[in-house]
């Protein structure tokens, strides 16, 4: 279970760092409302640009915390729980906004693989 629970962190970690640092200003299949950056799907869930990189900034931090948790596993479970909560969160918006079910797949698998974790 040690390596499964390695290879979820890393994928998890990597998939947010992605997002956030290679894809925020292209579009995708996956934005919510058909938003062509990730700060216009931000804006069409109704959220300010603070809230924005609040969630930017916190996402990033716990990607990094859960690579440095393949070394301190202490840090592992805080980071999956709030990821869990932000992840729910983001289901919340795509639900908030109508979106059809494939632009709920990203956010969905993270918190999965979020909860995966705290097993």
């Amino acid at each position: 279970m040690e390596i499964i629970s390695s290879i979820i962190q890393i994928i998890l970690a990597l998939g947010i760092l992605n997002v956030w640092f290679m894809r925020a200003g292209r579009p995708s299949k996956y934005r919510g409302r058909a938003a062509a950056n990730l700060k216009d799907e931000f804006t069409s869930y109704g959220l300010s640009s603070a809230v924005f990189y609040v969630v930017g900034t916190l996402k990033s931090a716990l990607a990094v915390m859960l690579l440095v948790g393949l070394f301190i596993p202490a840090l592992v479970r805080p980071s999956a729980v709030i990821l869990a909560l932000i992840m729910i969160g983001a289901v919340g918006m795509h639900a908030k906004v109508k979106d059809p079910a494939i632009r709920y797949l990203p956010a969905s698998l993270m918190l999965l693989m979020s909860l995966l974790l705290l097993l």
